[in-house]
């Protein structure tokens, strides 16, 4: 109940014209000028942004240089960049290494394309086809000696053929393994 007599006083206090940070002078009614006449400004925008300003037209000089390039065989043309990288010692550029990019089909080459090495594989996955049901316990022993799996995962991993067994190993090691299966009872691949 109190509140109600000073909230009347807050309301009847003189307000301020006062423009803050966020607010904007446009959106408010005594900043906005009241002559319904007026025309807006209109300002002169460039057909193009140039960064720099307007340039000077070239000299007389770099006029008959471009005149006489343009004159030039293509073969001449090709030999004024290395000229004039020497002459003035810029720095040779290097090439850039695209090996991560994805070129699309041209592969960013325009010359011949080389045929691409396979590299060789070095890290083989040892994955068990089938067994022989009478073999499936020297199977389920062979497969805990190249593993460190329990009794009861090795048997429930050999029940669950066609199965990867060994994943990244060299060539020799999954030889050996495959060997071992094959002596035991059963097939093993090499992927």
């Amino acid at each position: 109940m109190r509140f109600t007599p000073l909230s009347r006083l807050i309301y009847r206090l003189p307000q301020r014209d006062i423009c803050g940070v966020l607010q904007s002078r446009a959106l408010q009614t005594n900043s906005v000028s009241k002559d319904s006449l007026a025309k807006p400004r209109k300002y002169k925008i460039p057909q193009f942004y140039d960064p720099y300003g307007p340039r000077p037209p070239p000299s007389e000089k770099i006029i008959q240089l471009a005149e006489r390039i343009g004159e030039l065989s293509e073969e001449e043309r090709g030999q004024i960049m290395p000229t004039l990288s020497e002459r003035l010692n810029l720095p040779k550029l290097q090439p850039i290494s695209t090996d991560g990019l994805d070129m699309g089909p041209e592969g960013g080459a325009a010359g011949p394309k080389v045929e691409e090495k396979k590299a060789e594989k070095t890290a083989f996955d040892v994955k068990l086809e089938k067994f022989d049901a009478a073999a499936k316990i020297k199977v389920i022993k062979e497969v805990r000696a190249f593993t460190s799996l329990g009794l009861k995962e090795a048997k429930d991993l050999v029940e669950k053929v066609p199965v990867v067994l060994k994943q990244g190993v060299t060539k020799e090691e999954a030889n050996n393994i495959i060997e071992k299966i094959k002596a035991a009872g059963g097939v093993a691949v090499m992927e």
